[in-house]
């Protein structure tokens, strides 16, 4: 039975979407129906399409007691509103349901598993948040709370690992049918771990064992976990907080994490062997994967950042939040890789390309401008042998604004800066990455969407990504070099 508080954020949802005109919303990346998104959950395939659920605050333009809101999508570009999943109904999650994840039960059921999160007096006059893991059983738009929520509490915690930071679930169902859950953890040293609960059915679960320990290496609280096969390698995705930058490694602040290794299904002992940056941009936080039907493994991740998550209130649009776009991913010596889905290019429209063998200065073309556009851009100094100061693409552009991208080959270095971008008071304008450039070589494509910029460098060995609030009208495109280099472009528009 549907509860009243679920009853009228469904209403407020389709009272508001109202008057959001179509025109205002990034054209191909999923933003909230209505009010504030965060972090992805539920990110699965169910009923022969994609299912996404989100952190939702239907009522406000800014994060409030959360829901799970909930869209569908047959190609994960074109996305169709349902309405809200879970809303916080019960003494359980009373503060709010927080992230977790989706998987299909044997009967064909959906299984969701999220953070309930409930308030506890403690000493005084203090109260303190309190985080469990709980179930919705669903038909892929109507669910219901298991009459045994929660099923995992503290009493299923480790020795010394926290009851407050104990969230965002994401399950597994393995071959044999058993259950995995990977949770985020923070243990008594007060750095991340992640969690493996194991389950027989998805309903009652047991801890197994700490799959993995920060020991305070890379920042504090780990969240959102994911962990999964590929290319013969295992993958774990956390988003740490409080990270201190190390060089061009890692920003500082709030990012995501990739660990690559080794791990043998029988004990689950995961054995690491590189680590990374998932972006080096401004914007992503908290991704999830799902497999697509031809097997693809495809991630999405929370085009923000804590660090930059209160624009000046004349910037505000009626939603607040997006999705990155779906990206496939592959591992590739050691190294992650991610490339827009191939998707994409069914939206692609007019196609321009330009060559220039050698120029200096700056360049621009009346059929390359726009904010819906997949640039390709190849660089290489005009001389073999040869170099150049610097190359950068503006976008975005008008006579007050722009945001650049650019390349400095003699450091090697990628540096993407909003600076310019007409948003006022950013804490966080500029983000930069080592990348590999042999000689000056660089090839850079650019996925333009109304309100944001994915920069994937070299076949997607890296990716910077930025949140943009710029005027629409702004949509110029122009590059300039320091030195003589030679140039490709080319330049779909995209049609949706």
């Amino acid at each position: 039975m549907t509860s009243l508080t679920l009853r009228e954020a469904r209403a407020y949802e389709e009272m508001a979407e109202k008057s959001i005109p179509a025109g205002t919303r990034p054209a191909f990346h999923l933003s909230p129906r209505t009010g504030w998104m965060n972090d992805p959950n539920g990110f699965s395939r169910y009923g022969g399409r994609y299912h996404l659920f989100y952190q939702h605050y239907p009522y406000a333009t800014e994060w409030g007691t959360m829901h799970w809101g909930h869209a569908v999508s047959d190609d994960l570009l074109h996305w169709e509103y349902l309405p809200a999943a879970l809303a916080p109904d019960e003494a359980y999650d009373c503060a709010g349901c927080f992230s977790g994840s989706a998987a299909e039960l044997p009967d064909g059921r959906q299984l969701l598993m999220y953070t309930g999160v409930s308030r506890e007096r403690t000493d005084g006059e203090e109260t303190s948040e309190i985080q469990t893991q709980c179930l919705a059983v669903g038909d892929g738009v109507d669910y219901e709370k298991y009459s045994g929520n929660p099923v995992l509490t503290s009493a299923d915690l480790p020795p010394g690992a926290s009851r407050v930071d104990f969230r965002d679930p994401k399950i597994r169902v393995r071959d044999d049918g058993s259950w995995d859950a990977y949770v985020g953890s923070r243990a008594a040293d007060g750095s991340g771990q992640i969690l493996l609960f194991r389950s027989a059915d998805g309903f009652r679960w047991h801890f197994e064992k700490v799959l993995a320990e920060n020991r305070n290496r890379l920042g504090k609280m780990w969240e959102c976990p994911d962990f999964f096969e590929l290319d013969g390698k295992w993958v774990l995705l956390a988003s740490p907080q409080e990270m201190c930058p190390e060089g061009l490694k890692y920003p500082g602040g709030y990012g995501t994490i990739c660990l690559i290794g080794s791990c043998s299904e029988d004990t689950m002992e995961f054995r690491e062997e590189s680590d990374q940056a998932v972006d080096y941009g401004i914007d992503f936080y908290a991704p999830q994967t799902a497999l697509t039907p031809d097997g693809r493994r495809v991630m999405i991740g929370w085009m923000q950042n804590w660090g930059t998550v209160s624009p000046p209130r004349e910037n505000r649009l009626p939603w607040y939040g997006q999705m990155s776009i779906p990206r496939e991913l592959s591992v590739k010596n050691g190294r992650l890789y991610q490339v827009p889905i191939r998707e994409l290019e069914s939206l692609r429209g007019e196609r321009a390309e330009h060559a220039e063998e050698s120029f200096s200065g700056t360049v621009s073309y009346p059929d390359v401008s726009g904010r819906l556009a997949d640039l390709e851009v190849d660089v290489e100094p005009a001389e073999e042998g040869g170099t150049y100061g610097c190359f950068s693409v503006r976008l975005a552009k008008d006579s007050r604004s722009h945001t650049s991208v650019s390349f400095r080959p003699g450091e090697n270095v990628l540096e993407l800066d909003r600076g310019f971008s007409g948003s006022r008071g950013d804490a966080i304008r500029q983000r930069s990455a080592r990348v590999s450039a042999d000689r000056g070589k660089l090839n850079l494509r650019i996925i333009m969407d109304r309100y944001s910029a994915e920069v994937f460098v070299n076949g997607g060995e890296q990716v910077l990504t930025a949140t943009l609030l710029t005027d629409e009208a702004a949509d110029g495109i122009e590059f300039i070099a320091d030195g003589n280099v030679r140039m490709r472009v080319v330049n779909y528009t995209l049609d949706i």
